[in-house]
C-alpha cells in the first residue's frame, strides 16, 4: 500500500518561510503527478501546487511567486518550498500523488499556522 508521510510544517510569523517535505514509499512515485493541497478550518480542500513527472508545475493564484514545488524522484519525495508567508496561508497541508493509472493517494496532513 503507498504511504505518504509529510513533515516540516509548524508555526512562523508573517513573511517568514517553512519547507514541507512528503516522502512516499513506493517507486510509483517517479511515474506519477505530486503536489500539495491545504484545508483551512470551515473551508473545502484547495490545490496550491502540483509536479508532474516531466517538471511542469502549476499553482494556485494566491500562491503563485511565493510558493515553489519541487521532486526529487531518487528519494521519492516532493517538497514544498513556501516563502513570504501570510496569516491566511495557515492551513493544514496535504501531500498527494496521482498515478497514471488513476489512483490517488493522500498524506495524513501537516499543520501550518502563520501568525505574528
Amino acid at each position: 500500500q503507498v504511504r505518504l508521510v509529510e513533515s516540516g510544517g509548524g508555526s512562523v510569523q508573517p513573511g517568514g518561510s517553512l519547507r514541507l517535505s512528503c516522502a512516499v514509499s513506493e517507486t510509483i512515485f517517479s511515474i506519477s503527478a505530486a503536489g500539495w493541497y491545504r484545508q483551512a478550518p470551515e473551508k473545502e480542500r484547495e490545490l496550491v501546487a502540483t509536479v508532474r513527472t516531466s517538471g511542469d508545475t502549476n499553482y494556485a493564484d494566491s500562491v503563485k511567486g511565493r510558493f515553489t514545488v519541487s521532486r526529487d524522484n531518487a528519494k521519492n519525495t516532493v517538497f514544498l518550498t513556501m516563502d513570504n508567508l501570510k496569516p491566511e496561508d495557515s492551513a493544514v497541508y496535504y501531500c498527494h500523488l496521482h498515478s497514471p493509472f488513476s489512483n490517488q493517494y493522500w498524506g495524513q496532513g501537516t499543520q501550518v499556522t502563520v501568525s505574528a
